[in-house]
């Protein structure tokens, strides 16, 4: 797995819009933090267009926003402003040619999980982190602290308490995923990952207890969980139930299609859509240890 150079004060970072549509206001902190960081922001030339109604400016200016911060050698890492929808609507338009001969973070979470589960197919790592949407809230100071950390080549390990579901033992492996159905999403296409040997890191948001529970069962019938050496269970947020009511929590789920397997599953992890959502290496190489008092994530 290839690491892009870790960022200096004096670097360029950039940030651009691939999905839904943002305002200067929405990402003024993030510029204010990055620039107090030592770093010289560059925004996307379309970032703020309004020529669709949702999405960040149509397919075509979104594509090339991106494309410019792949090819533009002088910018060492550009973060998504925010997910929603609208990366894979670019994705397969995207040449990657010059970014693999000189490759840069791309940092995001959320619908940014389909960037990164095609670098993984391209062996280069990146950060799954929060994005310029969020810097404003007072909640995400943690949050923010820890992107700096790891762009700046100091990531910390991450340690959980000790949740009641969790499943014991030892497991390395490069670390992979992200959104849940982000992950689902890329079943079928050149983006599909291999978890085979890997530590699997799932989060996910606003969805109903049913619709999770199809895609765990999507994940074991793809054979996607046979091989796993870990399971990383982030933040589960908003989640939904029926009128009739599914009558399993989120953790009843996992264990239920994971109960024939053996590596460690660690649940509560400080990452996805709240606050803390800590940042972490993609593809990065990587120790899961869940004891019957914590669960510790380290880099190996």
């Amino acid at each position: 797995m290839t690491q892009p150079p870790f960022l200096r004060p004096g670097d360029k970072i950039g940030i651009t819009a691939p999905g839904r549509k943002v305002s200067h206001q929405d990402i003024e902190e993030a510029i204010h933090i990055f620039q107090t960081w030592g770093l010289e922001v560059v925004l996307a030339k379309n970032i703020f267009s309004n020529e669709h109604s949702y999405l960040a400016g149509t397919d075509q200016q979104r594509l090339s926003d991106f494309q410019a911060m792949l090819n533009d050698d002088s910018i060492k890492a550009f973060v998504c402003a925010r997910g929603g929808y609208g990366s894979t609507r670019i994705l397969d338009q995207l040449d990657f040619s010059s970014f693999m001969k000189s490759p840069k973070w791309i940092v995001g979470f959320s619908d940014v999980t389909a960037f990164h589960l095609k670098l993984a197919r391209l062996h280069v790592a990146s950060i799954h982190g929060i994005m310029p949407i969020l810097f404003s809230k007072p909640e995400a100071v943690e949050s923010i602290e820890s992107l700096r950390k790891a762009l700046f080549g100091i990531p910390q390990p991450l340690t959980v308490d000790l949740h009641s579901s969790n499943r014991n033992g030892k497991g390395t492996g490069q670390l992979i995923g992200g959104n849940l159905s982000l992950i689902l999403d890329s079943m079928g296409t050149t983006t599909e990952p291999d978890l085979d040997g890997k530590i699997l890191v799932i989060e996910e948001v606003d969805e109903y207890l049913y619709k999770i529970d199809r895609m765990m069962v999507q994940l074991r019938r793809a054979g996607k969980l046979s091989n796993l050496n870990g399971l990383i269970v982030g933040h589960m947020t908003d989640v939904k139930d029926t009128s009739l009511k599914f009558g399993e929590a989120v953790h009843d789920i996992v264990k239920n299609h994971t109960s024939s397997f053996q590596f460690p599953i660690a649940f509560q992890f400080p990452l996805g859509h709240e606050c803390p959502n800590l940042a972490w290496i993609h593809g990065a190489n990587a120790q899961l240890e869940v004891t019957s008092s914590q669960s510790i994530l380290t880099y190996v």
